[in-house]
């Protein structure tokens, strides 16, 4: 942690300026009369107290997110290049700097914005994210802050296992209720190991829609729990997170959760997910993903 907090420290005054930077740039003199700059906007909040920097993430959450600050593709690429950038790990170019998969894993080239924007090329080729829209359950959004499950599976471990195969046709037939899925999906989640060795079953961590004691109040206990998905309490019925798109494998998060490492690899599930570097790599994606 203590090489995090000094990497942090190292960055934050460069991507402050140049984001800062930015902000201001964005502005023409017409705007500028119509409202304060944002560097007045700030002083007043802070004459008023209104701005809170207590924690390790606020100078971030205060003078970035929170005011929509333009995040440039430099400060990103000074990202791809450092390790601990988003966690405990190497530099994301270490192991994806080329669009050939014989010397870049999958083919994928964090390398250069048209690079980060294209994704891999190796099969299935496919961009990681789409510009301009909510960037939190895009690929690359999951593979930076989600934890495979059951928690703590070693990135070694094969995710294509028998039983993950039995989920993914599962869902890829429709999700049923039926002998099938209450025969041979079901006990998967009450079974120790299922999915990976010396693993608790599911329904250790997700066995009722309460929380506590489940976890996201989700319950994998029963086709009706599943298919309701999680934080139904918290959210409500009807917005509930769905865990199953029935038909679509790919886009469940049951399934994305079995099979999906987080990246860098070996980053501690403990870890915080919602790291400053990845919360500003997502809002420049939702920004456009601009490479200017």
């Amino acid at each position: 942690m203590k090489i995090q907090k000094t990497m942090w420290g190292r960055l934050i005054p460069f991507m402050l300026a140049g984001a800062l930077a930015a902000g201001n740039a964005c502005a023409d003199g017409k705007d500028l009369k119509k409202r304060h700059s944002i560097n007045t906007e700030w002083l007043e909040e802070v004459a008023k107290g209104k701005i809170n920097l207590e924690g390790d993430h606020a100078a971030v959450e205060t003078l970035i997110l929170g005011r929509n600050i333009p995040i440039p593709y430099d400060y990103i690429a000074t990202l791809m290049r450092t390790p601990n950038a988003f966690g405990q790990g190497p530099a994301c170019i270490v192991c994806h700097s080329s669009t050939d998969p014989r010397h870049s894993y999958r083919g994928m080239d964090l390398s250069t914005c048209r690079g980060i924007k294209a994704g891999p090329t190796e099969e299935p080729a496919r961009p990681t994210f789409t510009p301009g829209q909510p960037a939190k359950r895009s690929i690359i959004g999951r593979r930076l802050r989600n934890n495979r499950m059951p928690l703590g599976v070693p990135f070694t471990v094969s995710a294509n296992s028998d039983a993950v195969a039995l989920v993914r046709n599962w869902i890829s037939a429709g999700a049923k209720n039926d002998d099938h899925f209450q025969k041979k999906v079901l006990p998967l989640f009450k079974t120790d190991n299922a999915f990976a060795p010396n693993m608790p079953a599911c329904t250790t961590c997700h066995m009722s829609n309460q929380e506590p004691p489940s976890f996201h109040e989700l319950d994998l206990g029963s086709h009706k729990g599943i298919m309701l998905g999680a934080d139904s309490v918290a959210k409500g019925v009807a917005h509930a997170t769905k865990v199953v798109i029935p038909g679509k494998p790919e886009e469940s998060a049951i399934f994305q959760h079995l099979v999906e490492d987080r990246m860098p690899p070996g980053i501690p599930p403990t870890e915080d997910r919602d790291h400053p570097n990845t919360l500003i790599l997502l809002r420049w994606i939702e920004q456009g993903a601009n490479c200017d």
